[in-house]
């Protein structure tokens, strides 16, 4: 199973983005699950979601305590809450960022995992570019697909567009598309390092 835990605020698409996660698994003949929790339902309120992947049926219904990937859609977030619990040190970070890693402050953090498979993604720049809206979560599901190959930016693509039809459904494919290019980039400059 490939779990997911996904921190955001209010307002990001957090809970979309696990949803639309699963539905590109399920689109691929996986099995999925996708479910958030909420503390105080207000935009700008922290905000986590989760998504389970597997081959088989899943039958756990909690909250992911040890994800084998973990985006984070808000940076405000990483020394407010602790995002970082339970990842594991060959687990996959996806942080929505313009900064390094090292500028956030997470240059130890990033020392303990596995270097490709830790990214930093101006997800928002992203979004403005192509949706006119600072809507982090579609690039960060295309960042999410390249980093981990879990799913298909195609699937990834297919969902969001069904989930919106016309253009913004387009917009937030295209933002997709970018930050899964951006990651391939940055990948390849890490291995040709």
């Amino acid at each position: 199973m490939f779990a997911v835990r996904i921190h955001g605020r209010g307002g990001q698409g957090a809970v979309t983005a696990a949803e639309l996660l699963s539905v590109a698994a399920f689109d691929e003949g996986l099995h999925a699950q996708a479910f958030p929790t909420f503390g105080s339902e207000r935009t700008g309120a922290p905000v986590v979601s989760f998504c389970r992947i597997d081959t088989r049926p899943i039958r756990s219904h909690e909250p992911v305590a040890e994800p084998d990937a973990l985006v984070v859609q808000d940076p405000t977030l990483l020394h407010q809450v602790d995002v970082f619990a339970g990842l594991k040190p060959d687990g996959f970070l996806v942080v929505n960022t313009s900064a390094t890693l090292d500028q956030l402050g997470l240059a130890e953090l990033v020392e303990t995992l596995t270097p490709e498979h830790v990214v930093a993604v101006p997800a928002t720049d992203i979004a403005r570019e192509h949706l006119g809206r600072p809507l982090p979560n579609a690039p960060l599901l295309g960042a999410l697909a390249a980093l981990t190959g879990q799913v298909s930016l195609s699937s990834v693509t297919d969902a969001i567009r069904d989930r919106f039809p016309g253009q913004v459904g387009e917009g937030n494919a295209h933002a997709a598309e970018a930050a899964y290019e951006h990651v391939l980039t940055t990948m390849r400059r890490l291995t040709d390092a």
